[in-house]
């Protein structure tokens, strides 16, 4: 397998038009530049792009289970770098992270039980709950020292009897928070006082930007009664730019648990995509230079965003990022009725704040090279500057 000899070329411009992109598409034929949707501008990791290839000369791509060895790299990195052990038979593959919270909502009660999230939060989860016939009880994060935390008052006060799921984004999208070990653990034993479920989506838990200062901890490494009513939801697909292959995996401890999210499963989702196989089992195995010279360039890309807004438009708050690739902006002292649309008609395409639940608030995607971030910037300085 091809090893890295030198730093990525991460300022290389890939022109992505015209290629069914998401992300580059939706403003076809119209001078915006997109900065919305959760997913790089950068070119995979050699090692990923030379597996998928030795995949693709074999001729016949059908129906695909697990062989041993994705989970082999799967459970070899977590104990590797989280310091983690665990078991093959605990790995559910699926078919992305939207249906892995889907089956996570759908396996804990019945319907007409309930979900607790905390927002502002990534869309699907305001929305899976109901999906599947559950109720959502949304908890707002608290401000605390200028980082989002967890409201334990708030939580106690907004739990029904009829709640048995919590939610997790870990790290969390958008505000970029990587919860400390503390944080978890108080969450874990509020689920276990109140009997719930924890679900926890760690699908950024790679993209870290300082973590000798705020390390990444899976709630894999949580012990005690968490462990009996744990999901954790992994993929290398944010990290590596591949989640159009669409596999991602749960680790569930508990048989039980599992076989309950596996009943749900059955009644969910399709089965999983070979080519994702070969590039997650590629991606643990042999792309960690890769992975720590892009969390390395998504860090300058960090500093030089927070630069330009502290200096240039300060009444913008951005909140700090200690992992994703996502900034998490205040522009609510614009005084703008529709935030999105205002940066939309000045050549920015942002997320619009009020899908995660946080109306007022905008969301943009700096994992591109650092030239289009410069653009992205201009753009977002003249759009300030021509508010009301």
């Amino acid at each position: 397998m091809t090893a890295i000899a030198q730093e990525p070329d991460f300022d290389h411009i890939i022109d992505r038009r015209g290629t069914g992109s998401l992300k580059w598409d939706r403003y076809a034929g119209r001078d915006i530049l997109p900065m919305w949707v959760a997913d790089m501008d950068f070119a995979v990791c050699p090692a990923v792009l030379e597996a998928m290839q030795q995949r693709l000369a074999h001729p016949i791509f059908g129906y695909t289970r697990a062989t041993p060895g994705p989970a082999e790299a799967v459970l070899a990195y977590l104990e590797k770098t989280h310091g983690v052990t665990a078991d093959p038979s605990w790995i559910v593959w699926l078919p992305g992270m939207i249906p892995g919270l889907a089956m996570a909502a759908a396996s804990c009660g019945v319907p007409g039980d309930e979900v607790m999230t905390f927002t502002p939060v990534y869309p699907p989860f305001l929305h899976v709950p109901k999906d599947v016939g559950r109720g959502l009880v949304a908890v707002p994060l608290m401000l605390e020292g200028g980082r989002s935390t967890f409201d334990f008052a708030a939580m106690e006060a907004a739990l029904t009897p009829r709640t048995r799921l919590v939610m997790l984004c870990s790290p969390h999208n958008p505000v970029g928070r990587v919860w400390t070990r503390a944080e978890l653990e108080g969450l874990a034993d509020f689920c276990v006082r109140h009997h719930l479920a924890l679900c926890s989506d760690e699908i950024h838990g790679d993209l870290l930007l300082d973590p000798e200062r705020a390390p990444f901890t899976t709630g894999l490494a949580l012990t005690g009664p968490i462990r009996d009513r744990l999901i954790v939801l992994m993929a290398a697909s944010k990290t590596y730019n591949v989640p159009g292959l669409g596999l991602s995996f749960a680790i569930i401890p508990d048989p039980e648990m599992r076989r309950k999210f596996q009943a749900a499963k059955n009644g969910l989702v399709a089965e999983t995509n070979p080519l994702g196989f070969a590039a997650t089992e590629a991606a643990y195995r042999h792309g960690e230079a890769w992975r720590l010279a892009l969390c390395r360039y998504l860090r300058g890309n960090r500093d030089f965003l927070a630069a330009q807004l502290a200096k240039y438009c300060p009444q913008v708050a951005m909140a700090p990022v200690e992992a994703t690739y996502l900034a998490w902006l205040d522009v609510r002292a614009l005084g703008l009725a529709h935030p999105a649309a205002h940066f939309e008609k000045h050549g920015l395409g942002l997320s619009n704040g009020a899908d995660f639940g946080a109306p007022g608030f905008l969301r943009l995607n700096f994992g591109c090279p650092r030239s289009v971030l410069e653009e992205g910037v201009r753009r977002f300085l003249q759009a300030a500057a021509a508010t009301p």
